[in-house]
């Protein structure tokens, strides 16, 4: 309550595409588009927003590598600032009490392990806290942290720390300032002796919470009951998921005790005055377990007359439950029971102040912890009576003189195998002075912090606190340039958002200049929030920031492409080409100024593409036959391909064809359309000449008035390959074929009462095409201009669409 600016705000994250949302925020009352606030300026990564009281976390993904953002107290997003080499492969936020931030993170190098890091109060700058805790997959996919946070204690925790190939349980009662091992019980469940020395040997717990609200995970605490804490463990070197015990501590992990030396579910009741305990096994049972002495005596009752196959146990709402349920089924056939337990009657009296004593909070011996003395008003272990709805903890704090202990490493630095803080080998602790960018002062740090929420006061606290001194006078160093989405592409007519970071320099005296690179500059003095700037023209701008105060400059570029989105693409290629000669193939685009383009293309049979960065590419085909020619067309994220088939001849004549003027109001232009009345003239051809099939090919020319041509291949079986009887053949051939169009006698129907008559056109830019040698310069000459001719008819069509 109190963190958001409006009641009833609500956080959204809402998907743009599979790699990408926003995070949103908007009235609960009334989420109308115009009603929305974006609080981070760019996109995200999906699943990836975290509102977590008055933090928020987001992450963002360029390049292979993620950067994770946090906004405190819903102020501007900063990114999170990790030791430099720590390389995050994975993200949890842990803990957000107290004004701090602990954090998991799996590093470059980890694979089953996290490292632990904690924030000061911003949530900014981390520290380590404790190596390779242990992690598992949940149920559902999820990734489960061996760290449990201890109800009831602040800055208490219990880690599962991979220590060469063993998992030992360690505790800190500073918020991971200080860890340490558990001391194992002296004693067994019998009375034996347990001969167990640290560091060799310990207690080690499972610390895996149940997402079942119907059954207990491996450990349990509870606010209302402060320094007890049942956990399954084992004794030994490491942990092991074999003879598994239940123990517990009524003194916040100092010493435990052996309850049980099998696994059992556990409930608290009347606000962990009584303490129940079921047996956790896959056999039926029909007893259960009852302490009110904090699990030192335990007595035996009968929850039922025939045993029972326990399913789950489920207390009352309320801590201060005396009512409890238990469900499961007599065998496996059968319905599910229900057993509800009254405890009320046990309990002859409510509890009074001689009932309760007080309890010192302490870690082996030390009562001064996170910088005070806490004494806790707890029930006598003799008592028995009912606390009830009334009872609350009492907790009387007496602040301690703050010492070494009561202050971390801040961010940089290093705790050495003395306990010693040094700077890290990659830290400069000039690089603290960035605050100098926007105010005069700023806070040098001793290579310490105060540990969040710890209350010490006086004693070293001089020594180790940062002081604020005047910011140094310097040039400008360390400027930074990126988009708000941290891409180098952008899309014509669209916000572009730059974002500009200035690590060091005199704040009050440094202005940054933005070139955006196509004739625009701009001045500025503060750039939170960004700069925003539309481009116009498709291109690639070479944008840049220059810091300048009167110590110096310093000038940081960036390329930015700026792309319109490619729609349409179409291969100029002859219909058919000749044996050995080269031939010009050409990707037309639509529209035609798109930005940085890559064409790859697939040339005959070859396996290999020849990728180029021209819309142009001459082949030469060495064999006959039909290739297939195929261009791609990568445009930033969108690819676009067309397909051409090539008949590839020695020999050949072609003539330009036209039709009669109904034929333009049927045409749509469309491939598709032109391959279909291709093969109709064919066959209409075939058939008022009489000629082999395989010795005529006809293609419709893209564009409007439709136009077509034909080309006339010979048969090798009349020429037997020579060059005088090919040629011999093809004019014959060319002379029947014009004979007969010039007679009207091709002629198809294209529909019910739409009859087409195919001409001979007169003004032919290609006219009779002889490849044989003695012709082939100008043939080829001829050719090559008549492909020009169709693509510049093709272009002119388009752009008067």
């Amino acid at each position: 309550m109190g963190v958001d600016k409006e009641a009833g705000l609500i956080h959204l994250e809402t998907s743009v595409s599979d790699t990408q949302a926003l995070y949103i925020t908007c009235k609960l009352q009334n989420c109308s588009e115009g009603n929305k606030g974006k609080p981070f300026p760019g996109y995200i990564d999906p699943n990836s927003l975290v509102v977590q009281d008055e933090y928020v976390f987001v992450q963002v993904t360029t390049g292979g590598r993620t950067i994770y953002y946090v906004s405190s107290q819903r102020d501007v997003f900063t990114p999170m600032k990790l030791p430099k080499y720590t390389l995050p492969k994975d993200l949890h936020v842990i803990s957000t009490d107290e004004k701090r931030v602990v954090a998991a993170v799996q590093e470059w190098n980890q694979n089953d392990t996290f490292n632990l890091y904690v924030s000061e109060s911003g949530g900014v700058y981390y520290t380590l806290a404790l190596e390779n805790v242990m992690s598992s997959m949940g149920p559902e996919g999820n990734v489960m942290i061996d760290l449990y946070e201890v109800a009831g204690i602040k800055g208490m925790f219990l880690a599962n720390k991979k220590q060469e190939s063993q998992v030992k349980t360690y505790i800190t009662y500073n918020k991971g300032r200080d860890w340490r091992l558990l001391q194992a019980p002296h004693v067994d469940l019998r009375g034996n002796s347990i001969h167990c020395m640290l560091p060799y040997c310990s207690l080690h717990l499972h610390l895996h919470v149940s997402a079942n609200p119907y059954t207990s995970g491996n450990i349990a605490s509870k606010e209302s009951a402060p320094g007890i804490i049942m956990a399954s463990g084992s004794i030994g070197a490491e942990l092991s998921s074999s003879n598994v015990s239940m123990y517990i501590t009524s003194d916040a992990g100092n010493t435990w005790r052996q309850i049980f030396d099998e696994e059992y579910s556990v409930l608290y009741l009347d606000q962990g005055g009584a303490l129940v305990a079921i047996r956790h096994t896959p056999l039926p049972i029909r007893h259960l377990w009852l302490s009110f002495d904090e699990g030192r005596l335990w007595n035996k009752y009968s929850f039922t007359s025939s045993p029972l196959f326990v399913d789950g146990v489920l207390g009352e709402p309320g801590e201060e439950t005396l009512i409890m349920t238990i469900f499961g089924h007599v065998s496996h056939r059968s319905e599910w029971q229900l057993v509800k337990i009254d405890f009320r009657s046990i309990f002859n009296r409510r509890c009074t102040d001689g009932d309760y004593q007080t309890w010192h909070l302490q870690n082996q011996g030390e009562t001064c912890l996170m910088g005070v003395k806490r004494i806790y008003r707890k029930l006598k272990s003799v008592a028995r009576c009912v606390m009830g709805k009334t009872h609350s903890v009492t907790v009387i704090s007496e602040p301690c003189d703050c010492t070494e202990s009561d202050f971390e490493c801040d961010y940089g630095y290093e705790r050495r195998s003395d306990g010693k803080c040094s700077p890290a080998f990659w830290f400069l602790p000039s690089s603290m002075w960035r605050s100098c960018t926007t105010v005069s002062s700023f806070l040098n740090s001793t290579g310490y912090r105060k540990v969040v929420s710890n209350n010490c006061t006086g004693g070293v606290v001089d020594l180790y606190t940062a002081r604020r001194q005047p910011c140094p006078r310097q040039a400008p160093r360390g400027l930074h340039l990126v988009t708000s989405d941290g891409t180098l592409t952008a899309t014509v007519n669209s916000n572009v958002t730059f974002m500009v970071f200035l690590e060091e320099g005199s704040g009050s005296r440094t202005t940054i200049m933005l070139d955006f690179g196509n004739g625009n500059t701009i001045i500025i003095s503060t750039v939170e929030d960004g700069i925003r700037h539309v481009y116009r023209s498709v291109g690639i701008y070479r944008v840049a920031a220059t810091a300048r105060n009167d110590l110096g400059a310093e000038t940081v570029l960036l390329y930015l492409h700026v792309t319109c989105p490619l729609e349409h693409i179409h291969l100029s290629a002859p219909f058919v080409a000749v044996k050995s000669k080269e031939v010009n193939l050409t990707a037309v685009l639509w529209p035609s100024q798109v930005g940085t383009v890559t064409y790859i293309w697939w040339l005959g049979n070859n396996s290999e593409p020849v990728i180029t960065l021209d819309g142009s590419v001459a082949f030469t085909f060495s064999r006959e036959g039909i290739n297939v020619v195929t261009v791609q067309v990568s445009a930033g994220n969108i690819i676009l391909q067309d397909r051409k088939t090539i008949a590839v001849h020695e020999y050949f004549k072609s003539h330009l064809l036209a039709f009669s003027s109904n034929l333009d109001e049927h045409n749509p232009d469309v491939a598709e359309w032109r391959l279909d009345v291709s093969r109709v003239i064919r066959n209409s051809m075939v058939q008022a000449t009489g000629m082999d099939r395989e010795q005529l090919l006809v293609t419709v020319l893209p564009g409007l008035p439709t136009t077509a041509e034909f080309f006339l291949l010979p048969d090798k079986q009349v020429t037997e390959g020579k060059p005088e009887k090919t040629t011999q053949h093809l004019d014959e051939l060319s002379e029947m074929v014009l004979g007969a169009l010039n007679q009207n006698l091709v002629q198809f129907t294209l529909r019910p009462g739409v009859q087409i008559t195919v001409y001979a056109a007169h003004l032919s830019a290609v006219p009779l095409v002889d490849t044989s040698e003695k012709h082939s310069g100008s043939a080829m000459l001829m050719l090559l201009s008549g492909v020009v001719l169709g693509l510049a008819v093709f272009v002119i069509y388009k752009f008067k669409r």
